[in-house]
């Protein structure tokens, strides 16, 4: 329920920050001319200036994210949670196929199946398992 959840928050905060990027292109021109002028007025350097305008649109991008709802941390958030659980997954996996757990694992691993599946020690003749693994990543990936 988290995870989906957060995924909702993942996709919602990116669709927003897609649909913000006119608005955002439309604001920057605006204020690149209008920082141009200014500096004109005060003879800024070319530097002065575009300091001046950077300054300004990280300002106004800011004000956006915050009308919106939709600071790009958000929707990063899922993608930070997930990480450390997939490395501690993917270790934990490798640690168990190598025996490093031990023999009394591995014992475990011969007997502790389901279904089809008894001994997940033995590769799965039927290729059900890799096969389904494979379809749910790629529906993970396409979505």
């Amino acid at each position: 329920v988290v995870t989906h959840r957060y995924s909702q928050t993942f996709f919602l905060s990116f669709s927003q920050l897609e649909n913000l990027q006119p608005e955002i292109k439309g604001l920057a021109e605006r204020l690149r001319y209008e920082v141009s002028v200014r500096g004109k007025q005060l003879g800024w350097s070319e530097k002065v200036a575009r300091l001046h305008f950077q300054k300004n649109l990280r300002r106004v991008v800011s004000e956006l994210y915050v009308r919106d709802n939709c600071h790009p941390f958000q929707a990063t958030l899922l993608v930070w949670v997930q990480v450390p659980v997939w490395v501690c997954v993917s270790l934990a996996l490798r640690n168990c196929s190598v025996g490093a757990a031990g023999s009394q694992v591995q014992e475990q691993f011969s007997s502790g199946g389901a279904l089809w599946f008894t001994d997940l020690t033995a590769p799965d003749s039927t290729w059900i398992l890799p096969v389904s693994l494979g379809l749910v990543n790629l529906l993970i990936v396409e979505v």
